[in-house]
This record gives structure tokens, C-alpha cells and sequence, in this order.
């Protein structure tokens, strides 16, 4: 995953929830472009110590290196913007990837990313969030079974319910033998 374009000041709260998203939804890690947000960054670690990982944060300050090195070493990028080729179209083959890195721009996307992806995909398009976006296609991408995933070291750990709040919270780093909460 990479976040392109980080602004200080604006874009917090939408680049912890691509972050969140991408951790959640099966990403191993982020790759976050701009300026260096401490807040960001101390907001992603604290849910991965308590929800568990694994999954890493790194600030980069010049994004084309990093792609470049990803695409040499047989990576594929996914380049996630409204103007892109429909989801449906170009799915089988980018599930085909062994490894792919997906880009979800803040600021405006500069044209040579549109060149250096191999897929521009859209998730509709029309005007919507990029953290709707980024859900929607590693739930594709991963056919629903990155909801299944079960993070290690995790303090806190969720039971299905019915009609209320379950969460056990591990007494040992070992696991989720606890107590139910809430």
C-alpha cells in the first residue's frame, strides 16, 4: 500500500483510516508519502499493539524509488482513481499478481503514476472516498477472506455477537485467554 500525498493538518484523519483500512482489510503494511505526521503514525501503531499485526508504517519522501524498486522486484501496481478501467475488468488478472502494491492518492495524483501503473482501476466512476474505494477492492481482491484473518499478539479481540459488545482482552502477550469486556 502506498498513501500518496500526505498533508499535514488536513489529511489526518483520512490517511489513518486508508492506513486502518488497508491493515484490516489484508495489507501488510503502508508505504505513506508527504510529510512525516508523528499523529498518524502514533495512531496506526497503537490499534496494531492493540488489535494485533502484523503490519508496518513507513514515511517515504520521494515515492518513485519505492515504486520503482516494488515493480523490480516483480511487484505489480494499482493505481486506485475514478478514471481507471472498471474494477470487474481487469480483477482475475490483477488476483493473478504474486505481489501487488495498490496507491491511493490525497493530494492530486501527478501523471507519470498513471504511467507507471499497471493497472488504473476504478471503483465506480463517480466522486467517493478513497477509503470506500480501497475496501471495496481488497475485499475483491481477497474475496472476503481477509475478514477472516486472525492478527497476532492482539490485546484485544472481538467476539461475533448478536445484540452486544464481546471483547476479550488477553492477559499474556501469548494470546486472547481472557476476560470479556464491555
Amino acid at each position: 500500500m502506498l498513501r500518496y500525498g500526505h498533508r499535514v493538518g488536513r489529511d489526518k484523519r483520512v490517511t489513518t483510516h486508508v492506513a486502518l483500512v488497508a491493515r484490516a482489510f489484508g495489507a501488510e503494511g503502508i508505504y505513506m508519502h508527504g510529510d512525516a505526521d508523528e499523529s498518524v503514525t502514533d495512531s496506526v501503531l497503537r490499534v496494531v499493539n492493540a488489535w494485533g499485526g502484523p503490519f508496518w508504517l513507513k514515511w517515504v519522501s520521494d515515492y518513485v524509488p519505492t515504486i520503482k524498486q516494488w515493480k523490480e522486484e516483480g511487484g505489480a501496481l494499482v493505481h486506485l482513481t475514478m478514471y481507471g478501467q472498471d474494477l470487474d475488468d481487469v480483477l482475475s488478472d490483477v488476483s493473478s499478481r504474486e505481489s501487488v502494491m495498490v496507491f491511493v492518492g490525497s493530494s492530486k495524483v501527478p501523471a507519470e503514476v498513471y504511467h507507471m501503473a499497471d493497472y488504473n482501476v476504478a471503483v465506480g466512476h463517480q466522486p467517493h472516498s478513497e477509503v470506500a474505494a480501497l475496501a471495496v477492492f481488497l475485499d475483491r481482491l481477497f474475496r472476503g477472506e481477509e475478514l477472516k484473518k486472525r492478527f497476532n499478539g492482539a490485546r484485544l479481540i472481538v467476539l461475533p455477537s448478536k445484540d452486544g459488545k464481546i471483547v476479550l482482552e488477553a492477559r499474556s502477550k501469548g494470546g486472547a485467554e481472557g476476560e470479556a469486556r464491555g
